[in-house]
């Protein structure tokens, strides 16, 4: 599914708000499979922008569109809310049921599924983040661990089959292994053909997973394009607060010690081959 933002401008309309809009004049187009990171301060309008994609926000002017339905249709919005999945942060604060099995069901079931397709869609979900739903299934969602009780709620928003999957800060608040776990999940979901849009502040997660980056500043869209092109784009870098991945640091570090490596890599796979490649010459 395409989806189509188009000079799309909002603002927080409240006592407490300020009235400065929060995005101002946003336009992009997001093609079916992509995997897009996006990036900016905090203040910059991120989490604005990505309630704007299942119409919890809808904009004060510009239009946006999922295919061909639009937030801006009220008739439209629960076709969006189907297709459009959304994972907010800390998404484990949002379970509820008595078993890990009747939380992942609650949304299908309220899809209108039948028992057995709803069963399908727990299990597809229980394989898609890698736990055994043979055993997770019966236990209390409170009784797991921190990474444990994320990838159940992650899995909740699978099961309900969306075509486009949204992650705000998928990874905060997780230890290393947690972490992964989530990333793996990413991971797998993009690779069945679905389009998944994250938020990180994590520039490391952001250049592990995201060849696309989209960069918000002050509510405005500053950058839209291939990581590689970012990071040479020191203006938008330090406009934009970015800092570079620690990768790269390193391997400007290696440079500034006399080690003929490139600094233009982003990623531990990318950086060992290059390190492997420069001592074997040696």
């Amino acid at each position: 599914m395409c989806i189509r933002f188009e000079h799309v401008t909002f603002t927080y309309r409240s006592v407490l708000s300020s009235s400065n809009p929060v995005l101002v004049d946003v336009s992009f187009a997001i093609h079916p499979g992509e995997l897009v990171a996006l990036v900016g301060a905090t203040g910059s309008g991120k989490s604005t922008l990505i309630q704007h994609l299942n119409g919890l926000l809808r904009p004060d002017s510009g239009c946006i569109q999922i295919n061909d339905l639009s937030t801006a249709n009220n008739s439209d919005l629960a076709s969006v809310r189907r297709n459009v999945g959304l994972v907010f942060q800390f998404p484990e604060r949002q379970l509820f049921e008595e078993t890990v099995y009747a939380d992942i069901a609650f949304g299908p079931r309220n899809q209108g599924l039948d028992p057995e397709a709803v069963d399908q869609r727990v299990r597809h979900a229980f394989d898609c983040v890698d736990l055994d739903g043979d055993v997770f299934g019966p236990r209390s969602p409170f009784l797991l661990s921190g990474g444990e009780k994320r990838r159940v709620a992650i899995a909740g928003v699978l099961a309900t089959d969306p075509q486009i999957l949204v992650f705000d800060e998928p990874t905060v608040g997780l230890d290393w292994r947690g972490a992964m776990k989530v990333v793996d999940v990413i991971r797998r979901y993009h690779s069945m053909g679905r389009t998944v849009i994250f938020v990180s502040h994590d520039m490391d997660l952001v250049t592990s997973l995201a060849e696309r980056i989209m960069v918000l500043n002050e509510g405005r869209l500053i950058f839209d394009g291939a990581r590689k092109t970012l990071f040479q784009n020191e203006q938008i870098l330090h406009q934009a607060g970015l800092v570079f991945p620690h990768v790269s640091l390193w391997m400007q570090r290696l440079q500034k010690k006399g080690y003929p490596v490139r600094s233009d890599v982003y990623t531990i796979d990318e950086a060992k081959k290059e390190v492997d490649c420069v001592f074997r010459k040696e």
